[in-house]
């Protein structure tokens, strides 16, 4: 988000075709780009620098060392952050077109995006058909945000102080 696609574009493909293990025309190589982001980096360091250093201060005079500190404090506090963090990224990554389009060769891998594109491409687009594909293709963003909702929704309640 905050670096254009267009820049990545180039360096990603050559990383992949590169890769042995998990290379162009993979799944992998679909949702490994949107899992590091610069947008993710960010929203991180914010949310890590607006967390209230007493909390990690109280479990260190309690005599947590600094695992135990990570796991019983600082990760179930930013339960919410991760959860708008999973949705943000899936809602990136099942919209994507470009990136699906330029590193998936078979038509068997198509993306939604890229199905829904291929029914609109005919001469007379069947528009009944592409309503459908595009309300089956939001059903599993909606199931991620309802099954996150309880911290995403608690994440922002928590946040409000008064």
């Amino acid at each position: 988000m905050l670096v254009a696609f267009a820049a990545l574009m180039i360096p990603l493909f050559k990383m992949f075709s590169s890769f042995k293990v998990v290379g162009l025309n993979t799944t992998a190589s679909v949702i490994i780009p949107s899992l590091s982001t610069a947008f993710l980096v960010f929203f991180f360091r914010q949310n890590t620098k607006s967390f209230a250093k007493e909390l990690l201060e109280a479990g260190r005079i309690d005599g947590l060392d600094e695992l135990r500190v990570f796991t019983k404090i600082y990760f179930p506090t930013m339960k919410s952050s991760y959860a708008a963090a999973a949705i943000i990224t899936f809602m990136g990554s099942w919209n994507n077109y470009m990136w699906p389009l330029i590193a998936l060769q078979s038509p068997q891998k198509r993306t939604v995006p890229l199905i829904i594109s291929t029914m609109s491409s005919s001469y007379t687009p069947d528009y009944g058909m592409i309503m459908a594909g595009i309300v089956i293709a939001t059903i599993p963003t909606a199931l991620v945000f309802f099954l996150m909702q309880k911290q995403f929704v608690g994440g922002m309640l928590g946040s409000v102080k008064g």
